[in-house]
């Protein structure tokens, strides 16, 4: 078996991407830097975009999924005026408008955006269409006709008008929002049309802006062993989930795929109702009592069962 490249580095790290950049790009560079063997990131920013990315290394990209659904927070800007293809300033304009909203209509029209809505995602997006990415067969001159999805926008704000051509807001939203989009229908409902002019993704989770670290400044310090000991714990990302104290017997077993009994543990195993009123059983996260990670598990049939396992030896 070839030996894969790099060194054993795990946790999280929060990268301020730059624009310009897409976000495969930014992985690949700060893999590079910290010479990781194992890298994910959680959550596509566009290369427009710029702000909060997080990046998972080693054993903290099975962690990835737990973040992928995560409340994310923006700040953007929509230019009044102008509908582009691509719903953001890089693409052609395919229809105009010399009407600009007043500052009452904007705010007038928010509440419909606001809750559990459908949204169409742009057609330069990475859903998947006949198995081709949908910005492909856009690029290519096809039309692409995505199906609305629902998607939860929990707070929507302006923060301020800079000037008639342009509204800044704010944003907290669910997994699968397209700013994007609400740019392009909040514009349609005013009749003026609109596009993204700058977007920045705030924060992802636990994660925050004022805690993010650019590109420039993890090169600056890559050569320092403090760099990787800095990583936030892959753990991090696992608050929203119960955790369970396992003795070291019981830790050995996970580790090795295999289940171990309940006991009183129980309580835990009696699921909560999900929106559908579903009784839906949630996972565990399993840690030995001085806090090393072990797995994360679910309850069956009065085991506690690893789904994801965590070894650091590799």
């Amino acid at each position: 078996m070839a030996k894969r490249k790099g060194e054993a580095v795990h946790g999280w790290l929060v990268l301020n991407k730059s624009t310009g950049i897409t976000s495969t790009k930014a992985l690949s560079i700060a893999r590079r830097l910290l010479n990781a063997n194992k890298a994910g990131h959680a959550g596509t920013l566009d290369p427009l975009a710029d702000g909060v990315l997080p990046l998972a290394f080693g054993e903290a990209t099975k962690t990835v999924p737990y973040l992928v659904d995560a409340r994310k927070t923006y700040r953007f800007t929509v230019c009044w005026g102008q509908e582009t293809s691509t719903d953001d300033r890089e693409g052609p304009v395919v229809r105009s408008s010399d009407l600009r909203p007043t500052p009452e209509q904007v705010l007038a029209a928010l509440p419909a955006f606001i809750g559990r809505v459908l949204q169409v995602p742009p057609a330069f997006s990475a859903i998947l269409v006949d198995g081709q990415r949908a910005y492909d067969l856009a690029r290519d001159g096809e039309t692409v006709a995505l199906q609305p999805r629902e998607t939860d926008i929990f707070r929507l704000e302006v923060l301020e008008v800079p000037d008639a051509d342009h509204t800044v807001f704010h944003m907290t939203c669910g997994k699968g929002t397209y700013v994007r989009a609400f740019a392009r229908d909040i514009g349609r409902v005013l009749g003026c049309f609109g596009h993204v002019a700058s977007l920045t993704r705030t924060s992802v989770g636990p994660f925050r802006l004022a805690d993010a670290i650019t590109l420039e400044k993890l090169e600056e310090s890559a050569k320092d062993p403090a760099t990787t000991r800095g990583l936030r714990p892959l753990a991090t990302v696992l608050d929203d989930i119960p955790a369970l104290a396992v003795t070291d017997q019981e830790a050995s077993q996970l580790r090795l795929g295999r289940s171990v009994l309940a006991r009183g543990r129980l309580f835990l195993s009696e699921g909560v109702a999900d929106d559908s009123g579903a009784h839906a059983v949630p996972p565990v996260y399993c840690r030995t009592r001085s806090g090393d990670p072990v797995a994360i598990a679910v309850f069956e049939a009065g085991e506690v069962k690893p789904i994801r396992v965590f070894n650091f030896s590799h």
